[in-house]
């Protein structure tokens, strides 16, 4: 058995992941908010690389039952409905809508890896469902959406942790090596959170209730999985 962690998307060749199945991370905070709002009802989550995109995807959808979704720079797209606090997504407001979303890394990661054979998105937040869901595969990809291009620690842990629920018997690269030291130094939570360049920004923008629910492990039982360029909670 293979696990695999490529600390930002530029660092996976897409053809190595074939057969694989590929986890992208973005803990601070789109796959947080992915899982919370799959799990408050939202019917679909369409990830986009770009807010015209998204904007464009949106109005071919039908408005009036589509959200747009997302931020740049940690702040809600001018126009759109939500921005990417987990918070924000509430059953109230998302249940039975689709998402459109635009943001500044997770987003980004994900159309990188959209051809994959197999994707689904994990954060602390549904770890222990993803690690269920992936434990009988031989091979695991996992992709850090980083920040802005580079290394981010909440990603590298939150990868980690993922690892160590699988077990140490995987065949794993240097990548998965470091990713499973970072998580015996640390643990999922708000404080580790904070000192990441992603925390540090989102805290900067007032949004600093969004980190506690990042940490929080195992608050859902789902996991979302890329099916016909959509997010949809995977059938158990």
């Amino acid at each position: 058995m293979k696990a695999e962690v490529f600390f930002t998307p530029a660092e996976l060749d897409p053809a190595s992941a074939q057969g694989a199945v590929v986890v992208v991370v973005d803990v601070v905070r789109a796959t947080t908010t992915i899982a919370e709002a799959l799990a408050n009802g939202a019917r679909a989550i369409y990830p986009t690389a770009s807010a015209a995109d998204a904007v464009r995807l949106a109005a071919s959808l039908g408005r009036e039952d589509t959200l747009l979704c997302g931020e740049r720079g940690a702040v809600k797209v001018e126009g759109f409905d939500l921005g990417n606090s987990p918070v924000e997504f509430t059953p109230q407001v998302v249940g039975g809508k689709r998402l459109v979303m635009s943001t500044t890394n997770g987003t980004t990661a994900l159309a990188r890896v959209q051809d994959a054979e197999r994707v689904v998105t994990a954060a602390f937040t549904n770890l222990g469902a993803v690690a269920d869901t992936l434990r009988s595969h031989p091979h695991v990809v996992v992709v850090c959406a980083g920040r802005g291009g580079r290394f981010g620690l909440d990603d590298a842990v939150c990868a980690g942790h993922l690892l160590r629920r699988l077990g140490r018997e995987r065949d794993m690269n240097d990548g998965a090596h470091s990713a499973w030291a970072l998580a015996g130094a640390m643990a999922p939570e708000v404080d580790m959170l904070a000192m990441t360049e992603a925390g540090r920004a989102v805290i900067a923008h007032g949004f600093d209730g969004d980190l506690e629910m990042c940490a929080q492990v195992d608050r859902h039982s789902l996991v979302p999985e890329l099916r016909d360029q959509a997010l949809v909670a995977a059938s158990k």
